[in-house]
């Protein structure tokens, strides 16, 4: 019986170990919605806590450009390549993401999905692995965020889940860099608050 405990507490262990790592990843990036920043600073740092954590090659942010999606951060790409590489709602795995509000998740070869499209600046091509998942905001799709990896990688369902509360949070943030000064204290008065009129009003 001993024997047989001793796995299932190292299993349990480890467990625990990963989701303090989370907790603490989404603590890091809370704080940064909250530091006076510029958007592109946060949303850098934000790529570079998901690469260490999820110990991933290539991190991107993508976000809505009316019908087009545009590279806004990212790890791997060249600083040329951020605001000009672009895309369509129908373009790519991440537009059908984008599209379809759907996480993406592909072990290996995923740049033969018939859905993929390469990009010179991106060297796409060269990764194995895929995860994408959308940014909501308000219920809207704003932006894609996209995780890979050289090798082959199985993503476990806490990353997926981890992407997405990610996605989550940087949608929350682009409401927020939407508020000027003014505007802030007007969404946080308490008789507004009280009145119901945070969530319903115009961000």
């Amino acid at each position: 019986m001993i024997i047989r405990a001793v796995p299932k507490l190292r299993d349990l262990e480890l467990r625990l170990s990963r989701l303090e790592e989370e907790l603490h990843l989404f603590q890091r990036i809370s704080r940064l919605m909250v530091r006076e920043s510029t958007l592109q600073q946060v949303l850098q740092s934000i790529v570079a806590l998901l690469v260490e954590y999820l110990e991933c090659d290539s991190c991107i942010i993508y976000l809505t450009d009316g019908p087009q999606l545009v590279l806004c951060a990212s790890n791997a790409a060249p600083a040329s390549a951020v605001g000009r590489v672009r895309l369509s709602m129908q373009e790519g795995l991440t537009g059908w993401v984008a599209r379809n509000r759907r996480l993406v998740a592909l072990s290996r070869d995923s740049f033969n999905d018939p859905r993929f499209k390469a990009f010179s600046e991106l060297e796409a091509d060269t990764y194995e692995a895929f995860l994408s998942a959308p940014v909501i905001a308000r219920n809207r799709v704003v932006g894609v965020l996209n995780v890979q990896h050289r090798q082959p990688h199985s993503y476990t369902g806490d990353e997926m889940e981890l992407l997405t509360t990610v996605g989550e949070q940087v949608g929350c943030l682009l409401l927020l860099a939407r508020l000027d000064r003014d505007a802030l204290e007007r969404t946080l008065s308490i008789e507004q608050i009280l009145a119901g009129g945070v969530l319903a009003g115009s961000v």
